[in-house]
Formats: structure tokens, sequence, C-alpha cells
């Protein structure tokens, strides 16, 4: 929108910018819904498709580690053909995937429908905020942006309490499947009236993207997050150990490529400025080591309520809610300290979390044949707002130690860092989890002993990983000056 008039005014605002927001806030809200859906649907698909533990694993990990690898690439790509070519095909791919979820007709076929449905959220997510850039007037961005933490907000809300009322619904007989294909009418209206709305943004034929560093990093996290949810089922023989060091070794081989490519000026998936900005990388270690307990906590809550305590998915949904409305909460809050105290704040935030999830921690370890639901409350809402606020700040925090050139790929490259971090914790986690469960079954315990022993015991990963971010804190550079806008840390919430 910066173009002008012969007068030398400026070109006046897309009348469509509102309604082409609505859509672009839809698609959002489809991707983010789904996250937290699936969390509560787990018990049902595990029954339902009778699969293992380690697939029950995958069927998380592989969406966050597809969103995860696809985030810097698709958002490169977007610059070559287009934001908005490449977002309307990011829903349509996305609904597609959908449907294949839904009709998945065993659990292989579900976790390969969730790797396509995974590239598909990374092929649309980097293009809405950068679509609502360019379409609205610098004047109007603020109330814009506030709208995707208001969208985010609501999904991560709605998303544990829409999915145990379909999955309880049980429509047509269908028991998880409606989670996945609730999604296709709204894919397919974001994608009919995206075409005729959303303002056409020209795509850059000579930007280049890095195949060979995609392929790098790509491999590299795929060789150290698979042994470790699949180690276990195998016994941990030689080579999953041998396939970690091999990922390792290739994420060094992406630092050396990339730095070749600076030199010669070409262009890099991860800047190498970030990369060798020690400041960005100790933040991007903060934001994995953050962002890798919630989405294991969840999956571990869902089967210990619905496994082990015989709730229902609407119940588990209801019981995880404290959390969420937490990180609404916080959210809506932390924007009022702009970039005061960031340092503080994300303390605070790991502070909060350690003892929420150390409280549950606790509890959980003391249940015998009953769980008390309104018990989960008060630490899921106290560690729900340490969410808000932690992200909000840590995000800030590390884009403020980043030169303003870098500002928009270092968001990026943050996202994907996140979201790699929640695939470990899902592996992480899901191995003491499941491991605890076989032994406290092999050792003559109840299923209800069984399932909260594993349970608590894999929580403490959780209480540890945020107390680090808390004792980490202070060793950030204060910010000399404001990061820029706060807009990147509103899709944190897709994690809930």
């Amino acid at each position: 929108m910066s173009d002008t008039h012969q007068s030398g005014a400026p070109a006046a605002p897309d009348p469509r910018r509102w309604v082409a927001l609505f859509i672009l806030l839809l698609a959002n809200f489809m991707n983010l819904i789904d996250v937290t859906i699936v969390n509560v649907a787990l018990p049902s698909m595990r029954d339902g498709l009778g699969a293992t533990d380690t697939q029950i694993e995958w069927v998380i990990a592989a969406y966050i580690l597809a969103f995860a690898l696809g985030l810097l690439p698709f958002g490169r790509l977007g610059d070559i053909l287009g934001r908005t070519t490449l977002f309307l095909w990011g829903v349509a791919g996305f609904t597609v995937a959908s449907a294949l979820c839904g009709l998945a007709p065993n659990i292989e076929f579900l976790i390969g429908a969730r790797v396509i449905q995974g590239l598909a959220g990374a092929m649309m997510t980097p293009q809405v905020l950068a679509i609502a850039t360019v379409t609205f007037p610098p004047h109007e961005r603020g109330q814009a942006f506030s709208l995707f933490g208001l969208s985010a907000g609501l999904a991560s809300v709605c998303g544990p309490i829409v999915g145990g009322l379909l999955i309880s619904a049980n429509l047509f007989g269908l028991s998880w499947q409606p989670i996945f294909l609730v999604n296709i009418p709204f894919g397919i209206a974001a994608v009919v009236a995206g075409w005729f709305l959303i303002p056409r943004l020209p795509g850059h034929a000579g930007i280049k993207n890095d195949y060979v560093g995609i392929g790098l990093f790509g491999l590299g996290i795929l060789a150290v997050v698979f042994p470790i949810v699949e180690g276990r089922a195998y016994g941990w023989p030689v080579w999953t150990f041998a396939m970690i060091v091999a990922g390792l070794a290739l994420l060094v081989a992406f630092v050396l490529w990339t730095r070749s490519r600076a030199a010669i000026g070409a262009p890099q998936l991860l800047n190498f400025d970030l990369i060798a900005n020690r400041q960005f990388m100790f933040g991007a270690l903060v934001v994995t080591i953050f962002a890798s307990g919630i989405p294991g906590m969840f999956m571990v809550i869902s089967l210990l309520l619905q496994g082990g305590f015989n709730f229902t998915p609407l119940e588990s949904g209801l019981t995880n809610t404290p959390f969420s409305v937490g990180v609404l909460i916080a959210s809506l809050i932390a924007g009022r300290f702009g970039a005061r105290y960031l340092r503080a704040r994300l303390s605070v935030a790991g502070a909060m979390l350690a003892f929420g999830i150390g409280w549950l921690h606790f509890y959980i370890a003391g249940v015998t044949d009953s769980i008390d639901h309104w018990a989960f409350l008060p630490p899921l809402l106290i560690a729900g707002v340490g969410l808000g606020l932690g992200f909000s700040s840590l995000f800030q925090l590390v884009l403020a130690n980043v030169p303003q050139r870098d500002a928009g790929s270092g968001s990026g490259a943050l996202q994907a860092f996140q979201q790699v971090g929640g695939a470990l914790g899902v592996a992480i986690i899901g191995e003491l989890f499941f491991s605890n469960l076989s032994t406290g079954f092999a050792n003559g315990g109840t299923p209800h002993a069984a399932f909260a022993g594993a349970s608590s015991l894999a929580l403490l990963y959780v209480v540890g990983s945020f107390a680090l971010v808390m004792l980490l804190a202070p060793f950030f550079k204060r910010p000399k000056a404001a990061p820029g806008h706060g807009a990147p840390a509103q899709h944190t919430m897709v994690e809930v």
C-alpha cells in the first residue's frame, strides 16, 4: 500500500481490507483451534484406531515438526510467489489434509495426513501478518493486529470445549473424526472468499530459496526427534543414539553451509547474521526450552483423565480450560506493559509456570481411586497466566537484541524454534510418561495408580524446563531500545 497518486498523496486503503482481515482471522483460527482439539481427542483416537503409544505421540509430533520445518522456507516462498497466492494454497491444503485426517482408516494414514496438515499450516501462517501489514495503513495496524491476539486467545479457550462437545456428541457414529471434518466448510469458505476479496500481493521471482539449507535443517531436526520418540519401542538400540549424533552433525553442517552462503551473498534459510548473534541464539535456546513443555503436558493430562479415570472428552476439555483462560487473561494484560521489565516478566512467568505445574504434579502424585477436576483449576490458571506473560515478554526480549533489518526473519525463526521445542517436548515427555506407565502396570498397579504415577513423573520435566527459563532470564542483555511491534508474539498461543 505504498503506492501514491500522481499528486504525491498516499493511495487510499483497500476498501476490502476489513473483510479480507476476517478471512485471514478465520483461517488462522481454524489452524489454532485444531491444535487444542486434537489434544482432547487423543484417547479416542488411540482406542478407535488401536494405536500404540509412540503412534499417539506422532499424531502431535508429526504436525508440530512439519509446521516447524515449513515455516522458514514457506515464508520465503511467499516472497517469491506472492503472499496471497501461497496463503490460499495453504488454506486449501489444510482443508484437504483435514478431510484426510477425518477419513483416516488407520493410524499410519492419520499420521501422514497430519504431516500434510502441518506443512499446509506452515504455508499459510507466515503470510497472514504479512498480508495484514501491507493491506492496512499504519494507523490501523494496531487495531488489526490486536484482533489476531484476540482470535488466538479465543481459539485456545474454545478448542478443548469444542473438541469435547464434538467427540461426546458422536455425530453419525464418527467418534473423533468430526474434529477434523468440521474444518472443511470453513476452509472452503475461506478459499472462495479469499480468492475474490484478499488483495493480490505480487511476488518477486528474483528471490531464491536455500533448498540445501532446507534439507540439512529438516533432516537434522528429524534425525534428533525420531529416535527420541521411537527409541523406547525398539529398546534403545545403538542406531537410535547414532541417529541423534548424525542429526546434530547435520545441524552443524547447516550452520557451516549458511556461513558459506552468507560469504558469497547467496540466499540463506536462516540469516547467518542471526546465527552469529549470540543474544539471538541464546534467546532461540530459551524459546525452545520454554515451548517444550506445553504440548506434551496436555497430551499427558488428556490420557490421564480419559484413560486413567474415565473422563469423557468434554469433561477432559473443560478440566483443561482454566489454562487457556489464564493465557487469554495474560495476553490481554501483557500489552499494557509494552517493552518494560521484560527480563523480570520472563522470570516471573517461568516461576508461575514452574509453581503451577509443580502444584499439579504433587496433586496427581497423591491421587488414588478418584480425581477431582476442580483441583486442576488453580494450578492450571496460574500456569496459563505464566505462559501468556512469558511468551509475549520472551519474543520481545529476543527481538530487542536483533537489528531492525533482521527483525522479520528473526521473528519467523523464533516461531520455528518454538515449534521445534514443542516437538522435542512431546518426544521427551512421551518417553517419560509411557515408559513409567508400562512399569506401573508391570508392577501390578491399578490403572488409576499407573496413570497417576506416570503423569506426575512426566510433569517433572515440565516443571524443570520452566524453572530453567526462570534462571536463564537474567542472562539476557538489557534491551537498549524497544523492540519492533509485538505481532509475532500473538502466534504463541498455538501451543495451548
